[in-house]
């Protein structure tokens, strides 16, 4: 029986990879009991993280290990996104906020587990559920330490930085990002625009594409983008803009 236990946990330790949560119910589906997590705890080859979950005994896991977790073990569409997934991919690592702050975003109906939620992860975590774009569209793999997470490809993650705006991103921010951005692939693009359900995030992020005179931006058809009806005021005390029907922050329009 020992045997057997010891050799239940060498396959554990030898699939998955140093650095990540283990859940304790997916651990269940893969054939370990609540009772052999136990002991496996008790001999210290794994310590308790909140209720419900494990890691390696003395491993540093941080938050792209929970990730890691939610994605691959339980299911879920959470990931890092906005100022997060492209500082990730080092596109925004001159933003200070991204160094301090963790933005991550899920589907509607996705449910964070309480030892994600209630976790230290040395810095602050938000993480906002949200369907106004397919929870697996534009999504791309990143490598860090020993494994993979999937983060928002640089399209995606500018719209998510758009949804934020401007409660909790400044829009002058995700301009000098949008400028960065020339090498978009249209295509991609054209399928994140005609399936977000957000008319200020699709207006906002065609009006940066075009002060910004990006060459993807123009080959771009809007025939099938949905863009509402009616103005919206993405500040008070903006400037206009007629072509998109926005008001946006004056400091952006005199910006080169």
């Amino acid at each position: 029986m020992a045997t057997q236990k010891y050799k239940k946990l060498n396959q554990l330790l030898s699939s998955q990879p140093p650095g990540i949560v283990l859940s304790s119910s997916w651990l269940r589906t893969q054939g370990y009991s609540f009772e052999l997590q136990r002991q496996y705890k008790k001999s210290q080859w794994f310590d308790a993280m909140g209720a419900g979950a494990l890691v390696r005994h003395g491993d540093q896991v941080d938050y792209l290990g929970g990730v890691y977790a939610l994605q691959t073990q339980l299911g879920l569409s959470v990931h890092p996104g906005a100022t997060t997934a492209l500082s990730l991919q080092g596109k925004a690592h001159y933003l200070q906020q991204s160094l301090k702050r963790v933005q991550l975003f899920g589907a509607s109906n996705d449910t964070v587990p309480s030892w994600f939620v209630k976790r230290n992860w040395g810095v602050e975590v938000d993480c906002r559920l949200t369907s106004f774009l397919p929870h697996d569209l534009g999504l791309i793999e990143v490598t860090h330490k020993t494994f993979q997470v999937k983060v928002s490809s640089p399209a995606r993650a500018v719209m998510e930085c758009l949804y934020l705006v401007p409660k909790s991103q400044p829009l002058m921010e995700v301009y000098e990002l949008m400028e960065s951005l020339n090498n978009l692939r249209p295509l991609m693009v054209q399928h994140l625009l005609e399936a977000c359900t957000s008319v200020k995030v699709k207006r906002l992020f065609l009006y940066l594409a075009d002060k910004a005179d990006h060459e993807w931006f123009h080959h771009l058809n809007l025939d099938n983008v949905d863009l509402g009806s009616g103005k919206r005021a993405i500040v008070p005390h903006g400037d206009y803009i007629p072509k998109y029907q926005i008001t946006v922050p004056k400091e952006l329009t005199t910006a080169p």
